[in-house]
């Protein structure tokens, strides 16, 4: 695996204490990401004399097992990125060899592989983003539509008892009632009981790396209010979905 960042991190990631390795290289370019650097096939903040870094499942393995200790309130290990399941072959090879070491597994995706739900047997808690409900609109911000983000949420509802659906809500983008609305029509189709559902508010702490990494950081005037916020969890309760906070 090609991992540009990794540490520990509190509850935000999954539950728990969690070690989380992101990895690089993503299919979608966001506009607002927070991790821009990990978007690249390799990282555009590493000069050629300081090469990304590599591991094995083996070397993963070996890692996790020794800060075990650190796995406190039902803690464990996160693969985000970038996207994670760009490295599909090495993350299903890892995940598996960590739930034979009995280790709590959670894997942050944008939900564009579709093979993704061969994933699901191997992951304690799937933690999938989902920008936009009209595909078009979806395709013209991040590049990639979002039909097969909604078939593998449908199959996460159905086959998995541990998923968060993330939005992250931006101004001018999806941030109106009828997004919302929209939002919740597509998802009471299914039976979300196993399911949580959390809003992330547009932030700028990716802006920096941005410009570090030779690229200009093109968003304005798109942070949402709380009224915004308040509007979305108001229409998702009335849809029976619940929503949380982490």
């Amino acid at each position: 695996m090609k991992i540009f960042q990794k540490g520990f991190n509190y509850s935000q990631d999954g539950q728990g204490n969690r070690l989380v390795y992101h990895l690089q290289g993503c299919n979608m370019h966001c506009p607002w990401c927070a991790n821009p650097e990990g978007m690249f096939p390799e990282n555009p903040l590493f000069t050629k004399q300081k090469l990304l870094p590599f591991y094995t499942t083996e070397d993963i393995v070996k890692e996790v097992l020794s800060s075990k200790i650190m796995f406190f309130d039902g803690g464990g290990v996160t693969f985000t990125g970038g996207e994670p399941t760009l490295q599909f072959k090495t993350l299903l090879e890892t995940l598996k060899a960590l739930k034979e070491c009995e280790i709590n597994t959670a894997v942050e995706s944008n939900a564009t592989h579709p093979q993704l739900s061969e994933l699901f047997p191997f992951v304690d808690q799937f933690i999938m983003d989902f920008k936009h409900w009209n595909s078009e609109t979806h395709r013209a911000v991040t590049g990639l539509g979002n039909e097969t983000i909604k078939n593998n949420i449908a199959a996460a509802f159905t086959r998995h008892d541990n998923v968060l659906i993330r939005t992250i809500l931006i101004r001018g983008f999806n941030d109106t009632e009828t997004d919302a609305e929209k939002f919740s029509e597509f998802y009471r189709q299914f039976d979300t009981s196993h399911a949580r559902f959390e809003f992330l508010p547009y932030h700028e702490y990716g802006k920096t790396k941005w410009q570090q990494c030779g690229r200009s950081y093109t968003m304005k005037d798109a942070f949402v209010t709380k009224d915004v916020v308040e509007m979305y969890k108001n229409i998702y309760q009335k849809n029976h979905l619940t929503v949380i906070q982490t």
